[in-house]
């Protein structure tokens, strides 16, 4: 018992090192080409930006994790376990969101962990409402298997079936195109089965390469922050890149903490993202940021994101 609770005490000690090691870091300033917009409709940002010169391979797409969980679980007992989100997938696009996250389990149901909530068609449903509202955002759409569950049966099939006519075929050539040059296809919707065989070269579809990551499973936020620079530095500039790359701005709650909520621990590096920014500018790669996920959407991420997507645009950078 007593190593145990000195091992917290440590542990808290630790939480609380990191989270001033970020607060000082922001005295370097978190300024970069771009920081200073803020898009006037942050529901029709890509059309803001000009669909005819934005290209793929220069948004700063902002994504959330974990998308679908703003009613996970049950309220006040299970969901704070694994809420990453409190908006709805509507309100996440509404809001600027232009990538989700969104896992699954055999019987089409949205989950995290074994933790489940609606059926994926709610988030169809919010999906073909946002697009149906808006003429030139583009959307990126993940839908995995979620660890530990089994693939939904003919689920390829669903997708086709149900977004089939917004749904922007896999070929290497879309990252170099421009918004205008897409439309009107929407979606990019990349399919993660576990034991299903992954979308096929050419496919409506996209398979799992096409948007990869480094997870990095720790409640630390300056662990966190550093451990996402250094995969960032080790990517290709975007330019040169036949796939998206994603950092998650979160931190994520584990077993030996006793601070097990989602929101209280992603609070500790959920206010870095323009920090984020600016130091990739610094250290001299922020021709790698691409994809840029958070926990609990706000409006300054969005913007955060959208600015250094201006900036791109404009060849300010």
């Amino acid at each position: 018992m007593g190593s145990h609770l000195s091992k917290q005490v440590e542990r808290r000690k630790t939480i609380h090192t990191e989270k001033k090691t970020l607060t000082d870091l922001k005295t370097s300033g978190e300024e970069y080409p771009g920081s200073e917009y803020h898009p006037p409709d942050r529901k029709n940002w890509m059309k803001d930006l000009n669909p005819d010169k934005t290209h793929i391979n220069q948004i700063v797409w902002p994504g959330t994790h974990d998308s679908a969980t703003n009613k996970i679980g049950v309220p006040l007992i299970t969901r704070p376990f694994a809420q990453c989100q409190s908006l709805s997938i509507y309100h996440q696009l509404v809001k600027g969101t232009r990538l989700l996250d969104i896992r699954v389990q055999q019987d089409r149901r949205v989950c995290h962990g074994i933790l489940v909530t609606y059926s994926v068609d709610v988030v169809v449903k919010d999906v073909k409402r946002f697009l149906s509202e808006t003429e030139h955002e583009i959307i990126i759409l993940e839908i995995r298997t979620e660890f530990g569950h089994e693939d939904p049966p003919e689920f390829e099939k669903y997708l086709e079936e149900n977004l089939g006519e917004f749904l922007i075929h896999q070929d290497d050539n879309v990252f170099g195109k421009t918004v205008a040059e897409l439309l009107p296809r929407r979606i990019i919707c990349v399919w993660k089965p576990r034991k299903s065989a992954q979308p096929k070269a050419g496919s409506i579809l996209w398979s799992a390469g096409y948007l990869k990551d480094n997870w990095i499973n720790t409640d630390l936020p300056s662990t966190k922050f550093d451990g996402n620079l250094k995969h960032l530095s080790e990517q290709a500039p975007v330019t040169g890149r036949k796939y998206f790359y994603r950092v998650e701005n979160t931190v994520t709650p584990v077993a030996d903490n006793p601070v097990l909520c989602v929101k209280p621990v992603t609070r500790r590096i959920h206010g870095y993202a323009r920090l984020f920014i600016a130091q990739c500018f610094q250290k001299g790669f922020a021709d790698r940021i691409q994809v840029f996920s958070t926990d609990f959407i706000d409006d300054d991420f969005v913007d955060a994101c959208v600015g250094l997507t201006y900036a791109r645009v404009e060849g300010k950078t």
